[in-house]
């Protein structure tokens, strides 16, 4: 593990802030290459990434301090500390503004940013691994057990790697939400985002070391119930509209073509009048 990449005249170049800016980095290039395809701008793409990134950070520093109020001190307004459902708030926020600015379609930008936005999700947790943040499991007697000693949060016992089985978490769904991109209706692929990703929150929480805040579960369990909850009702509004979703009627001519044949007057006859 490496904190700390190296330094540039005396400023600490950190791996976690490297991770989440190539995360941002690879949601732009991938959100501007769907919104093309969708005949959007890509400019709009990254304008949308680069605010909802910038406020998503604000969010979860926010959220991170507001969780820290009785025991705050001046180490937790660093570059580190940052909680992920604040900055999910605060990104959505800022993405919404975008959306409505632009005029954007809100259902077809959900569903276009949910994989970016999950394959960035999986790049940051990688850097939190990378920095050792403290955000790994209890202790664990399995063979890929891993240790932090250098870490920002160290520890000599081997603990679950939690954010890299985030990580692989986030290839599976990833590959589920590609895999029905062509065939949801408006709204299915977000709604699978947000019931899948919550899915794997919450499990993931029982090997964390987060504390329970409300019937036996942990803050961000209770987040994760609530996005697999508006992940369910998305993904049934979306198969509702696709299947009650009117035909067209088949198309009748009247007068029908032969009585219109029947009817027409001959080359150089003179019509008749009533």
């Amino acid at each position: 593990m490496q904190p700390v990449l190296f330094s540039i005249f005396g400023l600490d170049v950190q791996a976690y802030g490297v991770s989440k800016a190539l995360a941002a980095l690879v949601a732009g290039y991938l959100l501007g290459r769907a919104f093309e395809r969708r005949g959007m701008s890509r400019d709009r793409a990254h304008s949308l990434v680069m605010w909802a990134t910038i406020w998503g950070f604000v969010g979860a520093k926010v959220y991170y301090l507001l969780e820290h109020l009785s025991d705050l001190t001046w180490h937790h307004l660093g570059g580190m500390g940052f909680t992920w459902y604040g900055g999910l708030l605060g990104g959505t926020t800022a993405a919404l503004v975008i959306v409505r600015r632009h005029r954007l379609p809100l259902s077809t930008v959900a569903d276009t940013a949910a994989i970016p936005l999950t394959l960035a999700y999986g790049i940051g947790r990688l850097g939190c691994l990378w920095s050792g943040d403290g955000t790994y499991g209890r202790p664990t007697d399995l063979p890929w057990g891993m240790t932090f000693p250098r870490g920002v949060v160290p520890t000599l016992v081997p603990v679950h790697p939690t954010p890299l089985y985030e990580s692989f978490a986030a290839v599976f769904i990833a590959a589920a939400l590609w895999a029905m991109r062509n065939r949801a209706s408006p709204g299915g692929v977000f709604g699978a985002y947000l019931l899948l990703s919550g899915v794997s929150r919450f499990l993931v929480e029982f090997l964390r070391i987060n504390q329970p805040a409300l019937f036996g579960l942990t803050q961000p369990q209770l987040w994760a119930v609530l996005s697999a909850a508006a992940g369910v009702v998305l993904v049934l509004r979306s198969r509702q509209g696709g299947t009650s979703r009117p035909t067209e009627p088949a198309v009748t001519h009247w007068p029908p073509a032969d009585a219109l044949q029947h009817s027409a007057p001959s080359i150089g006859a003179s019509p008749e009048v009533p």
